[in-house]
């Protein structure tokens, strides 16, 4: 069984998905639901899908949200190590959808932004040889968390484990820089991102182009490209492979998409299946995710997963 140690955020998301364009300065029928977030925690929730041994590590409130978002992972079977925050409150996202699927976040991290070293030192347990380690890349562009996130690489470097880094969201990574990123990042095995962050840390718009600029920094990089799929890349190879993207009737929320590939090509890479396979995999979790609303798979899914 494939085994995954996520350090990352927890987010309570309230997710608006309006009927209609959005009336500015007036009112907009939309459908508001509240759901478990925070991409690190998804990660780990779509991991316990595929059937992947997960542990997340994360900090939450001493709030009511902090406690549901507490018993949604374990309800999962992810083995949720969440350190209670008694000032701070669980993290919130008010996620707003268009009536197109569109999406636009408005981040508070709230307890996110607590994360300190000794939180990760305290579940040292789970960095051992033969582990996979994922971490979030929010956990480093927040400033209040990043010491923990450092610490977080050095332990899994230190215990040999395999790495992968996603590159969070381009608007935030583009405010913190892409020097500081690759920086603290570099060492790791995998690099997984979208186009917009590829843009960011290369400047290339072209997403083999920018996969090719960030093999100077990683063995493996992998970009999400929305409807045109994923692809993958490694140094020294003379082309990336591609995979289409899995065909989606109706877009109901695109939140966590990018979380659940993660989920669906980890497992697979980790397998040592070839990148086409692992990014297949990749493209239909998220394929799922979209169909949805919310980030995380529904909890009745894991009785009855779609595969």
């Amino acid at each position: 069984m494939t085994r995954v140690v996520v350090v990352g955020d927890l987010m309570t998301d309230t997710v608006a998905r309006a009927a209609y364009p959005l009336a500015k300065g007036s009112d907009t029928p939309a459908a508001v639901t509240t759901h478990g977030g925070g991409s690190g925690a998804n990660v780990a929730s779509w991991l316990a899908l595929e059937g992947a041994e997960a542990a997340f590590v994360g900090r939450r409130g001493s709030d009511i949200a902090g406690r549901n978002r507490d018993m949604e992972l374990m309800g999962y079977g992810v083995d949720a190590r969440l350190v209670m925050d008694s000032e701070r409150p669980t993290g919130t996202c008010v996620v707003l959808v268009t009536h197109k699927g569109d999406r636009t976040m408005l981040s508070d991290p709230g307890a996110n932004s607590a994360l300190l070293p000794e939180d990760v030192e305290r579940c040292k347990d789970l960095f051992t040889q033969g582990v996979h380690f994922h971490l979030s890349g929010y956990s480093l562009i927040n400033e209040g968390s990043r010491k923990a996130a450092i610490h977080a690489l050095d332990l899994a470097r230190k215990a040999q484990m395999s790495v992968s880094v996603d590159g969070a969201s381009s608007s935030p990574l583009k405010r913190m820089g892409a020097e500081p990123f690759l920086e603290w990042t570099q060492g790791a095995r995998l690099l997984v991102l979208n186009t917009a962050q590829a843009e960011v840390l290369t400047g290339r718009d072209n997403p083999e182009a920018a996969a090719k600029v960030l093999t100077a920094w990683y063995p493996q990089v992998v970009i999400k490209n929305g409807a045109d799929g994923s692809l993958w890349y490694s140094n020294g190879r003379p082309d990336a492979v591609t995979v289409a993207a899995d065909p989606v009737e109706k877009i109901v929320d695109g939140t966590g998409a990018g979380d659940a590939f993660v989920a669906g090509f980890l497992p697979a890479w980790l397998d040592g299946k070839p990148p086409a396979e692992a990014l297949a995999a990749g493209n239909r979790l998220a394929a799922q995710a979209l169909q949805h609303l919310g980030a995380r798979p529904s909890l009745d899914v894991l009785d009855n997963p779609i595969h």
